[in-house]
Order: structure tokens, then sequence, then C-alpha cells
């Protein structure tokens, strides 16, 4: 959802005052996630689809206005994750989302996704265009590569906070390949939906599944024992 709303908006709107917007929920969107203190299904998720949709644009500016090439924005932005990963573990000694119940852990979260939806957006342009697998190709990839974390933990019993993290990571570029793929124009090698449509689609999948969660709590785990004050701690 956000690679489609990403693009849409770009296209829809000047590109500058659709980054600009964007920046601005994003941050209104974060600020009512820690305003919460605690897992609430419909600030969570909002923050979540911010971040996609703010993530991806980061990741398009670096190479669109700046002209840096995906091969290196990837890079950057997979020693931006392994930085904030290395300073939140260093700090916390976990990076275990269970363990999420205060406010600078919960800031470490978040960079975390951040940086995981700009690499990825850049990684699954990457795969598409520089080593020109197209999109479905690279969804191919990305979703082969899926098995790694499944594999990994029911066979080799991998740990699995290290698991957790490795599937979160390939969710983007995986997700970013399926919009592109059924979004772009038949010209560039997509199905060509318009991402508009897939956008607008997958934003009424996604607040369908949000609304069910916020009804049902079917996502809500239970108390910790450190008590209901973390905003993380019972998703």
């Amino acid at each position: 959802m956000g690679e489609s709303t990403s693009d849409y908006l770009v296209h829809a709107i000047n590109p500058y005052v659709a980054v600009i917007l964007s920046f601005v929920v994003f941050v209104t969107a974060l600020f009512l996630q820690f305003r919460m203190g605690r897992y609430v299904a419909w600030t969570y998720w909002f923050a979540v689809v911010m971040v996609g949709v703010f993530g991806t644009m980061a990741a398009d500016v670096l190479h669109v206005v700046l002209g840096v090439p995906y091969v290196a924005s990837s890079i950057l932005f997979a020693l931006i994750l392994g930085a904030v990963f290395f300073t939140w573990g260093r700090t916390e000694s976990t990076l275990s989302i269970h363990t999420i119940n205060t406010p600078h852990r919960e800031a470490f979260y978040w960079a975390t996704v951040c940086a995981t939806f700009a690499m990825g957006t850049a990684l699954g342009d990457l795969t598409a265009y520089t080593l020109q697998l197209g999109y479905f190709g690279s969804l191919l990839l990305f979703a082969l590569l899926f098995i790694l974390p499944i594999a990994g933990r029911r066979m080799l019993h991998w740990n699995e906070v290290f698991t957790f993290w490795l599937a979160y990571v390939l969710t983007r570029p995986l997700g970013a390949s399926f919009a592109d793929g059924f979004g772009k124009p038949v010209s560039y090698g997509g199905l060509g939906w318009g991402s508009g449509w897939v956008a607008l689609g997958l934003t009424v999948s996604i607040a369908i599944i949000v609304l069910w969660l916020a009804l049902t709590r079917a996502d809500v785990q239970g108390e910790t024992e450190q008590g209901d004050e973390g905003s993380l701690n019972q998703g």
C-alpha cells in the first residue's frame, strides 16, 4: 500500500508537496501512536501505513531527485538499519518486540521500521531495474526468500527474534514488487492497473482488517509482567 500510494501522490500532485504532506501525516501518526502509551490497533497500523508511504518517498527521493543508484541507496539504508539494530541491542540488550514497554524502546522500534521500509523500497527497485528481473521476477525472488525464515525457524530452530526481523525485512520488497507489478504501466513491465486503484484496493483491505482487529482484539496477546504501560507489549 505504501509503494502504490507514494507513486500515486507524486504523480497526482506536485511531488514536493506530496513529500511534505506525507511527512506531516507521518509525524502526526507517530505522535498519536506514542500518545496512546499502549497497543491500539488503529493508531499502530495508521503509523505503519504512514511509515510505508513516507519511507517509499524517502527512498525514491534519493534516486529520482539526487540520482543515487539503487545499489548505493540499498547499501545505505541497510547500513542505517544495521546501525539501529546494533544501537538498540547494545542499549536495551534485546530486540524482541515483546519487551517494548517504554517510549525509548518504542523509538528504537519505529526507527527500525522506517529503515526497513526505505531499504525494502530501494531493494525492490534494485532487483526490478538494475538487475532487470522485472516486477514479477522480483516478486518471485522475494517470495522464495520468504521461505528462509519459515524453514529456519521450524526446521533449524533459528532464534525467534532474528527470524521475526528477517521476515519483517523481506515483507517490504515483497510488497513493493507486488504493488509495482499490478500498478505500473504495461510499457514498464506492469499490468497497468494504475497505482491509484492498487492503493485504493489495498487501503480498503487494510482498513477492513484493522477494523476486525479493533473489534475482536484477536491480535492482543494479553498483559505482560511489566503491566500495560507499553504501546507494543500486547501486540
